[in-house]
This record gives structure tokens, sequence and C-alpha cells, in this order.
């Protein structure tokens, strides 16, 4: 029952309205995420790579359509307050038995923050925090699958159980030969458990639905033995015949982190409660937020909204200031950090030196572009915010005097609400996860990690240019070295396709004076490129010239460039695991017949 003042009739209509569009936006996700089975199926991937851009602007696109009609069929711009107040309460009402309550809390935050002014952004008004409980929320729907499927072998059933677990999944395509499979994902789970006794509880959870990326399938769950859980996901895979295998087995939370990085596109799951989900991975890596969670499985609104509450809950049980962040400054974009709050926060210039020919929409258009591609591990997902609130008094002066400086059209200073706090506002403002510099990281590491990082250096600008991605600027300052060691590219504003780009040999110098001259004797045109000239710009480090030159000389030739565009552009889609190459089965079996001696007549 509802409050006796809940009598105005516009309040539930605007109320149904909201819901009837959150409802089409999640049909419409959950559709485009069930398919990804029959893509992986046909080994249509570019077809998966079309669904994954397209199902990004899913969300914006119903929001403006709620919005639309709302203002048509309601006239909420013209809605008294009291109204939206009802409504609300009859929205919570509405979701009493939602398998979706907070996503669709959201989605009536970002529809009615289209329609009301900031000023109005309150508990009144939006969900500042959750009204209706995700806990125990499971899939009742006749026929419907659980959130997971639970199997209890035995020491004697467990190879029969593995078995099942994967043909359970009915995937209409012929393994190349799944008993062999089979057998090495059960000689990689003895090794990982170890000299266990089985327990009352020994059992293995599997989530019902396939997480769907790049050209991969993988089955995630846990083992269950005791006190003990053990983290486990099976990537399957097509051979170069059309036919599936399981490549490896992952085990424990750092190998299902790398699996979820934030510097990975999002999986395509079919997930009729998506908390279930996020609460069961959880269980698999605790230490990764909720928000991080929510965004690797597609739902980057709700990544978004959490985020944006979990750094309020920061700054209140914080006291250190915002400040300029360390390292070589940006020519286009003013970076800034709070120092105890893992992220950096990156606003776009109003203006920049003559040598970066660029805009503010152009900046903003490439960023869109990492967005909606698959980032295979090597470049930062980034949360956009417009017209983000910070309080003044957490504001260091110089920074302050930076963005007035660099970026006066994105800042606005002002006691808005009237109560004595002053608030610094930003216009637009992108958020990404901190990392250490590489330039930085290189002055303080030990030959050893100099050799690593390197190393991951070539690597990581291979697998963008696997992904069909041209860094642009590739200095290493823009790239970055994460908690795993892993190297990460996060300055976007050079970023292309590398199908758009012409790479060319440096002609041959015309006479001794263009040779001598320290200018360029040779037209250079928009989209040119010369790999043998980055060796000046990156290798004056005598250690790192040597590692370089011995993993990854092919990236100072045109022609490593070229062949990987023709590659491409015939229609070829790189595989670019998660996963280091010693954990591939063909690879363990590989050195396995390397390492043992012949037998001699």
């Amino acid at each position: 029952m509802f409050p006796q003042e809940l009598t105005d009739p516009r309040a539930f209509a605007i109320a149904s309205t909201m819901l009837e569009g959150f409802n089409r936006h999640y049909r419409l996700f959950r559709e485009s995420s069930a398919a990804a089975k029959q893509r992986f199926e046909a080994a249509d991937w570019h077809g998966q790579q079309r669904a994954q851009r397209e199902r990004i602007e899913f969300y914006d696109m119903r929001v403006d359509e709620a919005v639309e009609r709302l203002r048509r069929e309601h006239h909420a711009h013209e809605v008294p307050m009291d109204v939206w107040q009802q409504a609300k309460l009859h929205y919570i009402g509405l979701l009493t038995n939602h398998h979706q309550p907070e996503l669709a809390e959201t989605f009536f935050n970002s529809v009615t923050t289209k329609i009301l002014h900031r000023s109005y952004f309150h508990n009144n008004f939006i969900f500042v925090r959750p009204a209706v409980s995700t806990e125990y929320i499971e899939n009742d729907e006749p026929a419907s699958l659980p959130t997971y499927r639970a199997y209890y072998p035995t020491r004697e059933t467990l190879r029969e159980t593995l078995l099942r677990m994967v043909t359970n999944f009915q995937l209409q395509r012929e393994f190349e030969d799944l008993e062999r499979d089979i057998d090495d994902v059960l000689e990689a789970l003895l090794a990982e458990l170890g000299d266990f006794r089985i327990r009352a509880n020994f059992q293995i959870q599997v989530l019902s639905s396939l997480f769907y990326r790049n050209k991969g399938a993988y089955l995630v769950g846990k083992v269950i033995n005791g006190f003990r859980e053990t983290p486990l996901a099976l990537p399957i895979l097509h051979n170069a015949q059309g036919r599936l295998y399981i490549d490896a087995a992952l085990f424990g939370e750092n190998d299902l982190q790398m699996l979820f990085s934030f510097a990975r596109a999002y999986f395509m799951v079919d997930m009729e409660v998506p908390s279930a989900y996020v609460q069961f991975l959880r269980s698999l890596m605790p230490r990764k937020p909720r928000s991080e969670i929510y965004s690797a499985l597609g739902l980057h609104k709700q990544g978004k909204n959490l985020f944006y509450r979990d750094f309020l809950s920061h700054l209140r049980h914080s006291s250190d200031k915002f400040r300029i962040a360390p390292g070589i400054k940006g020519m286009v974009m003013l970076v800034f950090d709070l120092p105890s709050f893992p992220f950096v926060f990156k606003v776009i210039k109003d203006y920049y030196p003559p040598q970066k020919d660029t805009t503010r929409e152009l900046i903003k258009s490439k960023y869109l572009l990492v967005k909606q591609h698959d980032r295979v591990g090597r470049m930062a997902d980034t949360l956009e915010y417009s017209n983000v609130a910070f309080p003044r008094a957490r504001f260091e002066d110089e920074l302050i005097a930076e963005i007035e400086k660099f970026a006066p059209s994105q800042i606005e200073i002002s006691d808005r609400d009237g109560d004595g706090h002053t608030e610094l506002i930003l216009r637009h403002v992108y958020i990404e996860r901190r990392m250490i510099p590489l330039n930085i990281y290189l002055q303080e590491a030990t030959p050893e990690q100099v050799g690593h990082a390197v190393v991951e250096y070539g690597n990581a600008i291979k697998d963008l240019v696997a992904a069909n991605i041209f860094p642009g600027d590739m200095l290493w300052k823009n790239f970055g070295v994460t908690r795993n060691g892993k190297v990460v590219f996060y300055d976007y504003d050079e970023i292309e396709y590398l199908t758009d780009c012409n790479f060319r040999q440096v002609p041959a110098a015309r006479c001794e004076e263009d040779e001598m001259s320290g200018e360029v004797w040779y037209a250079v045109g928009p989209r040119d490129v010369f790999p043998e000239t980055f060796g000046p710009f990156l290798l004056g480090n005598p250690a790192v010239r040597e590692v370089f030159m011995k993993h990854h000389a092919d990236l100072l030739d045109p022609a490593f460039w070229q062949t990987h565009q023709q590659r491409i552009r015939a229609g070829h889609v790189h595989d670019v695991f998660p996963y280091e190459p010693e954990k591939r089965f063909a690879w363990r079996r590989t050195h396995a017949r390397r390492e043992t001696p012949e037998c001699v007549a």
C-alpha cells in the first residue's frame, strides 16, 4: 500500500513509463548478449565486434527514448516536484519483484537527470543509495536456468564431471578432441589442488552462461573443498579447421583478475539476474570493486553509478587534497589525482600547442573509439562524467590555478545550494585507473624490471596492432605499469585505426645537405608514419635499446606494420589472450615433448 498522499495519477504513469523504458533496454541488451553464443558457434568474429559496439550505445538510446516519451505523453518537464517524489516512490513499488532492480534505479536516475535541473539531484528525486535490495534474487522463470550449476564429483567421477560441465553448454560445433582437453583440465586441476583430501562439501559451481569476448568463450566457476575456494576459468577457442578446443585452465584470483581486467573489452553474458552474477564473481575476485565487475559484464552505466558512490564514500572518509598528477604534463589533457584514491582525473584543455592539430570533439571521439573497441588488455577503460561536483576545499590552490589557466571553460566554482559549502564543478572529466607512468618506472627499476618492462612495452604495441590500433604517440610516458606488471596504453588523443595509417620507409637523402640537415627533406602526409624514426625518441638509454632491439626490432620496420594492415584488411581477426602462453595446453604439450629424452634402442 502507498501512503495516502500518493494520489496524483501522473506519478504512477511516469513511473510505469520509466520502467517500460528500462525493461525494453534490458530485453534488447540481453538478446544481444544471448546471441553471442550463435555468433561464436558460427565464428562470426566481425559480427561479434559489431554487436559489441552497438550494445554499448543501447543504454543512451533507451534513455533518450524514455525522456522523449515522458515529455510527449506526460509533459514531464512541467510536472511539479512533489509529483516527481511520488513517481520515485511508485517506481520503488514496481521494483519489488524485479530481477534487475539496481539497473532499473540507475535508469531512473539517467532519465530524471535529463529532465530535472541539477539542483534537484538529491535523495528526494533520484536514487543516491539503492532502495531495493539485490540479495537473494533468483531467476524464477518457468524452465529457466539458475545463476550457477553445482556439480558434486567424487575423486573417481571428477573427470566425468568436468566433461559434463563443458557439454552442458551444448555448443553447436564439434570439438577437435574433447577427451584430450578434459584430460588436460583434470591434470591442471589436480596440480592446482595438490595433495588434497575431499571434504563433505566438495563441489564445482559453474555460472550458467558462457562469457564471450573477442574470439573466445569462457566457462567460469569455482571449486569448493572444505574452507578452500579455487576460482576456475576455461577458455574455449576455434582451431584453424573451425573445431573447438579448451585452450587453458586458469586458476586463482590473479588469473581471473587478468581475464576481467579493466583494460579489456566487455563480455557478452546472458544474465537474467545480473546482481547474482556480480555476487558470484566477487567471491572469485574479492579485491575487485563491484563497479568494475558490472562494467566487465557490459553494464558500464551501472559500473559508473557504483564507482561514483564509492568515490563519494571515499571523500567522506579521507582528508587529503586533489593535486596535479606526478609525471610529465600532457599537451592536451590536464591530469590530477587524489593520492589516497587509485584513479586519475583527466580534463581536456581549452587550447593546445601548435604541434597538436586537434579539437575537443576530436579528442572525445578518440576516447569513444577506445570505449567501443576491443582493448585486448592494453588500453585502460575510461569512465566519462559531466558536471561533476567536488568540494572546493579538497583542491590544492596550484591545481585550481592550473585548471583556470588551461581549461577555464570546464570549471565553475560556486555555492549553488547556498549552504556555505563551496563546490568546484567540472563540466567534463574522464577517470581512469592510476598506473605508474612507464618513463618513471624505468628510471626507478632494477635491470631485471627494466628488461621485463621493455619487453612488455613492445608486446603492448603488438597487441594493439593485432586489434587494428596504432597508438600514435608511442613515447614511454603514454604507457603505464599495472599492479601485475602489465604495460597498458592510456593516452588516446592521437590514436588511429592501423588501417587508416600510411607506413613508409624514410626516402633516401637527395644530397649531402639533406643528410646533414636537421629538417625533413621529404613530403609528409597527415597520416604518414615512419617507423625508422621511432628509435631516436625511444632508445636513448643503452640498456633499454639492447632489450628492445633483441625482442622488438621489427617495430622499426615499415614491413611489420604493412603486413598486419594487409591481414586486417583481408578480414583476419587476431587472437589476443588474457593469459600467458605458458598456461596454454598446446604450449605445455610441446615443451613436455622437448623436455622428455628420446628412448635409445
